[in-house]
């Protein structure tokens, strides 16, 4: 039997996509894959070691429009690719979307969700972490709220 109550949207990416298979099993729904959803590039940087980010950087991101290298996305990028993808998911009918993706770009939807202008990314982060879950919830009057950033409450610790 099919489950209608739920869609699910995936980066395109390695970890993230192994991630949507496995709660696309349980909730027997495929993952509808999205280069949307996929990391920030970081360029050169792009599968190097974090010392090596640290090490080498070009230029330091002070605001969501500079990139650390320059061949790399900015922040105002990821947004940019963004915005179509989340265009489509709030217009839709779809009860429950279940989204799996990466930290800063997770970061990114939720300013977006709540209705914020891409600049308020220069002051604040709404930060999604490793294994975090998030619950976004709009009302029937379409106020938005976040319940749950980035929780990982489930993750027992052993």
């Amino acid at each position: 039997m099919k489950n209608n109550e739920f869609s699910l949207f995936t980066s395109s990416l390695k970890r993230a996509k192994q991630t949507a298979e496995i709660i696309g099993e349980k909730l027997d729904i495929q993952p509808r894959i999205t280069d949307a959803l996929k990391e920030r590039s970081l360029g050169k940087a792009n599968g190097k070691p974090v010392q090596w980010l640290k090490e080498n950087i070009e230029n330091e991101e002070i605001t969501i429009y500079d990139k650390c290298f320059n061949d790399a996305e900015s922040r105002y990028d990821v947004w940019q690719r963004l915005v179509p993808f989340y265009n489509e998911i709030i217009s839709n009918d779809d009860q429950n979307i279940i989204i799996v993706s990466h930290g800063d770009t997770l970061s990114i939807f939720n300013a977006m969700w709540l209705g914020l202008e891409a600049e308020i990314l220069n002051r604040i982060d709404l930060y999604g972490v490793s294994g975090g879950v998030s619950f976004l919830h709009q009302t029937s009057t379409g106020k938005r709220i976040i319940k749950r950033l980035s929780d990982t409450s489930y993750i027992k610790s052993w």
